[in-house]
């Protein structure tokens, strides 16, 4: 386990394509969407956090809850809070809907850390993931002043920090078929979703 770095899931969306129904809970082939993100988390951090705003659904996690410091929805609210209440000097980030997550991307993303840097974020030919990249404790104040000016942009906070991209060709050879980028964003993305896991099931 990273003792320097914690895990951390976003769980804090609106899940308006699905009405409202939290999709990290919705079934995929008998376990909720979440559980495959926070199996690999749990596995490879000593501490993982959920950023919810339902912590008691998330209960049956060994998790630390914690819910966003700032009223508006976004990914960097939950960013922000997993540096706030993170013990470590890192964060890792991924979004609760990333069932296909890789082991190999994750550790790819974490050897890539070191003394000054602000963030490590994979690229793929989508452009960069900020969604399942690394993000440095002593970045959280400027952090906080772009949600206090209501700038809601990831990218856009890290402009002017020092961060570190992993080239596509590297992410790919960690994750072929970049399986790990896979978000269930609409009711087609976790039938999409279901139809690999059965393939899968059902072998070659």
């Amino acid at each position: 386990m990273d003792l320097s770095c914690s895990g951390v899931i976003l769980a804090g969306g609106r899940s308006s394509r699905f009405n409202g129904i939290n999709k990290a809970f919705m079934d995929l082939h008998g376990r909720p969407v979440i559980e495959p993100v926070a199996a690999l988390l749990g596995q490879m951090f000593s501490r993982m956090l959920i950023i919810t705003h339902d912590p008691l659904a998330y209960l049956p996690w060994d998790a630390g809850l914690v819910t966003d410091l700032f009223s508006a929805r976004s990914s960097l609210t939950g960013i922000h809070a997993g540096l706030f209440y993170s013990p470590t000097p890192y964060i890792f980030s991924v979004a609760c809907d990333t069932p296909f997550i890789r082991r190999s991307v994750v550790e790819l993303v974490l050897s890539e850390l070191e003394p000054g840097v602000d963030a490590v974020m994979p690229q793929t030919p989508a452009g960069l993931e900020p969604l399942c990249a690394a993000y440095a404790r002593q970045s959280l104040a400027v952090v906080e002043r772009h949600l206090r000016q209501e700038k809601f942009k990831i990218r856009r906070v890290f402009e002017n920090l020092r961060v570190k991209v992993i080239p596509a060709e590297k992410v790919m050879e960690a994750d072929p078929n970049l399986d790990t980028f896979f978000n269930i964003n609409t009711p087609a993305d976790l039938e999409t979703a279901r139809s690999r896991l059965e393939k899968q099931k059902k072998g070659p």
